[in-house]
């Protein structure tokens, strides 16, 4: 019995660090020619049912723009998740995101989703303006004119 307990003890410590292991990842952002200031973006990952399940980019540091993106807003304040989490500056018309992320290898083909909210000053905002299964491109419908990831 303690041999068997022992060897389900090292099989489970040789394969734990296998699931938690991150990928880097590229996101890829290119945003549609628009008049107007420049863009607040959320890159957030969704679980399988649809529930937010963590941040991994803010474009546009001032915390106070930040509730515009409010799926991502209500999302990340219903985890009990901080909202200022990694940011950097907001996006402007025509320009392209480009940051690296670790993703977890458990979450790839397994049914997450990559979703980007959207605002500009005075435009508006769109809530998952582009969305990405993390096998497949999808191309945006209001500021993003396409989201892409590499591993």
């Amino acid at each position: 019995m303690k041999k068997l307990i022992t060897v389900l003890m090292l099989a489970t410590a040789l394969a734990t660090p296998t699931l938690a292991y991150a990928k880097d990842a590229g996101l890829s952002i290119q945003m549609t020619s628009y008049g107007g200031p420049p863009a607040y973006l959320a890159v957030y990952l969704n679980k399988p049912d649809g529930s937010f399940d963590s941040t991994l980019w803010v474009a546009g540091s001032q915390s106070r723009y930040q509730r515009d993106l409010r799926g991502w807003f209500r999302g990340a304040s219903a985890s009990g998740q901080r909202i200022d989490g990694i940011t950097g500056a907001s996006v402007g018309s025509g320009r392209t995101l480009q940051v690296t992320v670790g993703i977890a290898d458990a979450l790839i083909d397994a049914g997450y989703t990559v979703h980007v909210d959207s605002a500009v000053e005075d435009g508006g905002q769109v809530r998952d303006d582009a969305t990405l299964d993390l096998t497949q491109a999808n191309s945006g419908n209001g500021y993003v004119a396409a989201l892409s990831v590499t591993f």
